[in-house]
């Protein structure tokens, strides 16, 4: 009977809970959870101590902030190369003389505003150069790559910049309910970032100009303004993580966010969101970001070789890699 055939094929709610974004997340969960328990077995209380789990999340907190918004540029399709150089050249610019001057005799709140109108506005060159101008995205973002560390060389004359505003150190090194500031920035850019993939109409335009960009256009979205909000959004999330890392290192220098545009890729990758665009999940690059940083914490107090650690990273990229060719073609 037709009827009986069908309802035969269609796949059991275990089968179709597994096979969605739930069951991808649980498969990270579920290496986080290993990755906890190697790293209690091999390194004892030094890994299980509540500080060190404080230390893996607040590591990860500045890569994930710059993460949640390489999740939209995958989403949609394209790539940041320059998130990293644009992070640098953020906390070279907040950190120069005559803005600590003048944000200590305003606010040090202009320490704040400062990077984030910086990575806003490559951002927003970034998405016009590629929306308007119609150049591959690698070769915009890799341009503005270059020329964000250039400039950021330029500016600063190669030498590291000290913060020496106490308003801003105080905010940037406070703790809410024992819980570093970092983190709960990190928390509330996932937060925001969730909302804003999965419960907005931006959302659905992004994961619909990811999956095919023409059928969108065709559907009345304005995809070239769009692919300009998106760069922008990358670029926002670029100068917030500047904040944070002005806060952990209270100097800004162009060496900053050196190869942080590569791991965040990686999280994002790692985390579930399809490399060709139309699929994105912020919890995935959550995880994925926690991942990295808790491998990174088990080799450090285990003393491992660095190496290693890369050569692992490269692994787990790989296979992330393979998992989403075999998806793609699957569907």
């Amino acid at each position: 009977m037709p009827g009986a055939s069908q309802q035969a094929e269609r796949p059991s709610a275990v089968k179709r809970i597994l096979g969605g974004s739930a069951g991808r997340n649980l498969g990270l969960v579920i290496a986080l959870v290993v990755l906890f328990i190697i790293g209690t077995v091999t390194a004892g209380d030094r890994f299980a101590d509540i500080n060190n789990f404080l230390t893996i999340i607040r590591y990860a907190s500045i890569i994930g902030v710059i993460s949640i918004g390489m999740t939209f540029v995958i989403t949609a399709g394209g790539i940041d190369l320059s998130v990293g150089s644009v992070m640098g050249l953020a906390t070279v610019v907040a950190s120069l003389t005559a803005v600590q001057l003048a944000a200590t005799q305003s606010s040090w709140l202009l320490m704040v505003l400062i990077p984030i109108a910086v990575g806003c506005a490559a951002g927003l060159v970034n998405g016009i150069v590629i929306a308007y101008g119609n150049v591959v995205a690698f070769m915009a973002t890799l341009a503005m790559l270059v020329g964000a560390r250039g400039l950021a060389e330029l500016i600063s004359g190669r030498r590291t910049q000290i913060v020496t505003n106490t308003g801003f150190l105080d905010f940037t090194r406070a703790n809410l309910l024992g819980v570093p500031i970092l983190i709960w920035i990190f928390a509330i850019v996932a937060i925001a970032g969730w909302v804003l993939l999965n419960r907005t109409t931006f959302g659905r335009r992004t994961v619909a100009i990811g999956g095919n960009l023409e059928a969108s256009r065709l559907a009345g979205i304005k995809v070239k303004r769009h692919l300009v909000m998106i760069y922008v959004l990358s670029g926002l999330t670029a100068g917030i993580a500047a904040i944070m890392m002005l806060g952990r290192t209270t100097a800004g220098t162009s060496t900053h966010g050196l190869l942080y545009e590569l791991d965040a890729i990686a999280a994002v990758v790692v985390g579930g969101t399809l490399l060709i665009g139309g699929r994105g999940t912020i919890v995935g690059t959550v995880l994925g970001v926690l991942i990295f940083s808790t491998l990174t914490n088990v080799f450090t107090q285990n003393n491992l070789d660095t190496s290693v650690q890369q050569v692992t990273k490269g692994l787990i990229i790989v296979v992330a890699v393979l998992l989403q060719q075999r998806f793609a073609t699957r569907k």
